[in-house]
């Protein structure tokens, strides 16, 4: 992956001795610090599974759907959890349209080996009929523009969006009690995923023989970076995966120091993923509410539109008697004044 990367930017040698020249002063181009994160931005669509991450240059759009198959025979009573990635040309001049490529799949891999291995999906809750009917969740990453660590940024995608995803809630009825019925939205609400912790993953970039290491490195860092190294660890400090990639030597003391690092990162990331589904689902329960206004507020308003327009002709012909008094009055003075 990272020759890849470093294939389609392309640096002349000055560019290179400055950036690593910079790393060794503990100063980045970007004005970070070693261990400093860039701006992390989460947003969601209208509809339920859809999320949009920006992380610097790096944007990512996650999309989750589901649908009803026959669960493998060694796992009868579990749903399963497949990963799909596209890289489109217009994130990055190297990336080619169609086939997964060799990043696409490496990239697929790590966010899955992060999710299945740690167990964070409950997939025992996607059973339907055992052995025969089970839930399988679909999540496609988008890469939408390369600007450096694709895997931090596609993963909280995918679990953004996996967060908000609604699948159709369905009985079993008939004689025999194996009649499926999906219920639409309208009629019964959907249900939630059942997701037990958020692993999150973070990425470290090694430089040089002098262990230089830095935290989110971006294109550039990553097109003469010598190793990478990627921690998937939760809030509570288990660390679900870990993937080494490059063939430089990291020694013991600086893998100990990363996964310190990473404990810290992870706590706040999950903390900026929890504040961001909430902002949501309180933004789609008052779009619930506003669409749907309650049966009191009807009658209200279907009252107000009868009896409004006898208020207003009320009050027409009650200025028109006041203007016919006052007209009456002037008269019976202005007569009084000729008279005497």
């Amino acid at each position: 992956m990272e020759q890849r990367l470093a294939n389609s930017w392309n640096m002349t040698v000055n560019e290179k001795n400055f950036i690593e020249t910079a790393l060794l002063s503990d100063l980045r181009v970007d004005g970070r610090r070693p261990f400093d994160y860039r701006r992390l931005t989460i947003k969601f669509g209208r509809e339920d599974g859809s999320s949009e991450v920006q992380l610097g240059q790096t944007h990512v759009m996650g999309f989750v759907t589901a649908q009803l198959v026959q669960p493998f025979k060694d796992r009868p009573n579990e749903g399963s959890l497949a990963i799909y990635t596209e890289f489109s040309p217009m994130a990055d001049s190297s990336f080619e349209a169609g086939r997964p490529g060799e990043s696409a799949v490496e990239l697929g891999r790590i966010i899955d080996r992060g999710l299945r291995e740690s167990r964070a999906i409950d997939t025992e809750s996607l059973c339907v009929l055992a052995g025969k009917l089970v839930w399988s969740i679909r999540i496609d990453l988008h890469i939408l523009d390369n600007g450096g660590n694709l895997v931090d940024a596609a993963n909280i995608a995918a679990l953004a969006a996996l967060l908000t995803f609604r699948r159709p809630d369905c009985t079993l009825g008939g004689e025999d009690g194996q009649e499926l019925t999906v219920h639409p939205p309208e009629v019964r609400e959907p249900l939630p995923l059942i997701v037990h912790h958020l692993p999150i993953a973070v990425t470290f970039a090694f430089f040089t023989s002098d262990s230089v290491v830095v935290i989110d490195p971006t294109l550039s860092e990553e097109a003469i970076m010598k190793g990478r190294m990627t921690v998937t660890i939760n809030t509570n400090g288990d660390i679900c995966a870990i993937q080494k990639g490059g063939g430089v030597g990291v020694m013991h003391n600086v893998v100990m120091q990363c996964l310190r690092v990473a404990s810290v990162k992870s706590a706040d990331i999950t903390t900026k993923i929890k504040e961001a589904v909430e902002s949501y689902n309180t933004e789609k329960a008052y779009r619930k509410v506003k669409r749907h206004p309650s049966a009191a507020g009807d009658q209200i308003e279907s009252i107000y539109a009868v009896v409004l327009p006898y208020y207003a002709v009320a009050a027409v012909q009650l200025q028109a008697s006041q203007l016919l008094i006052y007209n009456i009055g002037l008269y019976m003075t202005l007569a009084s004044d000729t008279f005497y």
